[in-house]
Formats: C-alpha cells, sequence, structure tokens
C-alpha cells in the first residue's frame, strides 16, 4: 500500500521535514533532555506556528480539518527525530476527547487554545495495577453543584509535569471494572488537592504520579461514558503511535546500512558478511510490512469504518513487535555503542520500548484482536 498525498499533504510533511532539519538534531534533542523542564516550550511555540498543533483537528472547532492523514505525515517525522514534546497527549488523545465529547461550549473554550499551542494536556487513566483495562476505575468522582469533587491515585500519567490540564477518568457509578458508570473530567494542573510526584521515563520525557484529595473538575462528555469515548480515542492514538514507530524503525534502518559500510572487522566491511545482509533483510522487510500496516490503519481512520477497533489491535501488535525486532538488530549490530548515550540507536531503541506500552502492549492487542476476531 502507498498513499499518495494530496499537494497540501505534501507541503506539510516537507515544512515539518525542514523545521525539525533545521532546529531538531539528535544535539538539540539531547539539551532539550537534559533541560529542567525535559522539553521546550520553544519548539511547541513553532509547532503552532507552523500550524501542527490544529492540523488534524476540524475546521468547525478551530482545527485545520486534516485529520488522521495529517496525524500520520507529523507522527512519522517526529519519529524520525525522537521528538519529545506531548503532541499525541495533547492534540491527539486530549483533542480527540473534546471534539467527540464535549460540550459545544468546551470545544470553543478548548481546542482553540489547544491549536495555538497555548495550553498542553495530559490523560490520567492508568492506575495501579489496571494495566490497560479501561474500566478498572477506582479514582471516584461526587457531584457538588455545577462541578465534581474527585479522589484517587493516577499513575504513570506521561507528559503531566509539563501539563496546564489534565483529562482523568473517575468513576460516577458502579462497581469497580464495570464498562458503564466512570466518567472523564476536566482539572486544573495546579488545582488544590492535585499533587504530582514527577519522574523521568526510560525515553527521557516525563510522567508523574498524581494524587487526588477533594479536587474539583468540570465533567467533559456524557456522565457515565468514559469508557466508550476512551475506546474511540484509543484507536487514534494507536495510529498516531505507530506512524511515529515507523519513522523511528526507517531512521534505525538507514543508520544501521550506513554503519555496515563502514565498521570493519578481520579487514572488511561488515556488511559484506552474508549472515548480516540475511538480518539487515529482515529489518527492510519489516519496516516495509510496517509501514504498509501503518498506512492502511490511517486510511481506515480517516474513513472511520466500523471494523476499526480490531485493525488498531492488529496494527498496535504487528508494527510493535517489528519495531522491536529491528530495534533489538540495531542495538546488536551496532555493538557495545548501540546503548550509548552518545549514539542515537540506543534513544531510538528507548523510544520503541514506550510506545510499545503505550495503550496496550504487543501481546494485549494480539489477545484483543482475538477478542475482537471471535465477536465479529
Amino acid at each position: 500500500m502507498d498513499i499518495k498525498l494530496t499537494e497540501e499533504q505534501e507541503l506539510l510533511r516537507s515544512s515539518v521535514q525542514r523545521l525539525l532539519r533545521d532546529q531538531y538534531d539528535f544535539d538539540a534533542r539531547r539539551k532539550i533532555l537534559a533541560s529542567e523542564d525535559g522539553f521546550s516550550r520553544k519548539q511547541w511555540e513553532a509547532f503552532a506556528e507552523l500550524g501542527l498543533l490544529g492540523a488534524p483537528l476540524s475546521e468547525e472547532v478551530g482545527g485545520l480539518g486534516g485529520g488522521p492523514l495529517s496525524t500520520m505525515i507529523v507522527m512519522q517525522e517526529f519519529g524520525r527525530h525522537l521528538v519529545v514534546e506531548p503532541f499525541v497527549e495533547t492534540v491527539v488523545v486530549a483533542g480527540c476527547l473534546i471534539e467527540q465529547t464535549g460540550s459545544d461550549e468546551q470545544k470553543q473554550a478548548l481546542i482553540p487554545d489547544i491549536a495555538a499551542g497555548k495550553t498542553i494536556w495530559a490523560l490520567a487513566w492508568t492506575e495501579k495495577g489496571s494495566r490497560f483495562d479501561f474500566a478498572d476505575v477506582g479514582t471516584t468522582a461526587r457531584r457538588d453543584g455545577k462541578d465534581f469533587v474527585l479522589d484517587g491515585e493516577k499513575t504513570a500519567v506521561i507528559a503531566a509535569p509539563w501539563a496546564d490540564f489534565l483529562i482523568v477518568s473517575a468513576r460516577t457509578s458502579g462497581q469497580l471494572k464495570d464498562q458503564v458508570g466512570v466518567s472523564l473530567f476536566i482539572v486544573d494542573r495546579r488545582a488544590a488537592g492535585l499533587d504530582l510526584q514527577s519522574f523521568k521515563t526510560i525515553d527521557g520525557r516525563r510522567a508523574a504520579e498524581v494524587s487526588l484529595r477533594e479536587v474539583r473538575g468540570q465533567l467533559l462528555g456524557k456522565e457515565g461514558g468514559g469508557v466508550r469515548a476512551l475506546e474511540a480515542c484509543r484507536d487514534r492514538a494507536i495510529g498516531a503511535l505507530c506512524a511515529e514507530a515507523v519513522g523511528a524503525i526507517g531512521e534505525l534502518n538507514s543508520a544501521t546500512l550506513e554503519y555496515s559500510k563502514t565498521r570493519k572487522q578481520f579487514g572488511t566491511a561488515i556488511g559484506s558478511f552474508q549472515v548480516l545482509q540475511h538480518r539487515m533483510v529482515d529489518m527492510f522487510i519489516g519496516h516495509q510490512e510496517a509501514l504498509s500496516l501503518m498506512q492502511h490503519l490511517t486510511l481506515t481512520l480517516d474513513a472511520d469504518d466500523g471494523d476499526l477497533s480490531r485493525l488498531a489491535s492488529g496494527a498496535k501488535s504487528k508494527i510493535g513487535y517489528a519495531a522491536k525486532f529491528v530495534a533489538d538488530q540495531a542495538v546488536q549490530l551496532h555493538g557495545g555503542m548501540g546503548m550509548t548515550d552518545e549514539l542515537n540507536v540506543g534513544h531510538y531503541f528507548k523510544r520503541i520500548s514506550s510506545i510499545n506500552i503505550q495503550f496496550g502492549d504487543p501481546a494485549y492487542h494480539v489477545l484483543r484482536y482475538a477478542q475482537l476476531d471471535a465477536a465479529a
């Protein structure tokens, strides 16, 4: 499969490529990670000025109407350059949830600020022991006037230390793991009673353990409809993460091929060894299969096909396993230096490891695919 991009989409891709080539090389990324914040607000503003933060969002709510195809274009390039800024968390996830479930008032008030780069968002849905189950929610919310009051704990909330607002899942009715009774709430990250214990993730980004004690939040969408909203949003997030993984795989393949031409062993380039040629062919095949599946998923997302969830799980598992294989081979073929901080190969390995566990690891999605297939 090969998607033929329109003139506007080609322009978007070339604009992203030029920006990242000029401002986001590997050394610049390392400086960003070493900074106090761990990300660059200057780069975030540059993304907004280029229109990237509004590209996937519909025009009716202040976006550019590019949809999943624009997300794919942006995330492939972000994957190639290991961009750490929270595009998925803010634009794809929060933007999707607000656009799909929010009231007209919420859409008009919140989405233009996302597109303009004025606010950063994070989704707080995971809890200890919940794995990847959206319904496994112990955090509670009770109504208090126009707002709700939340109590509970959330774990490993990606981008929370950078966020201005959190979208928090909490139970308003039912028992633990009930599919109904989970609602979504908008919470100011600096609200009274909200405490963050920040930490660095394996790929150098920032996350936090979030504690909520009598924290006031605003209902997003229908009360009790949180699980369904999160499941719909997960498919779009998977599409974005798959595109990022494909971009990273492509860069690992290029770096490994180039290294094999220059690294000599026994007086000859290691790329001339047949066994290593076979490995690099397998890496190339893995990339091409992942690329094709990513494009198929993106087109299905754009068409909003009814079989979307099954395809999303299939893509997340297949691309996840392919990315891990390529990353493993790239590190091994580079030898000990493959995991050093000075070489980008190890950074791609770590980012792929993180992508593989966001919104469900490959093993989880194999099982989910089988369950959805049986139910079809």
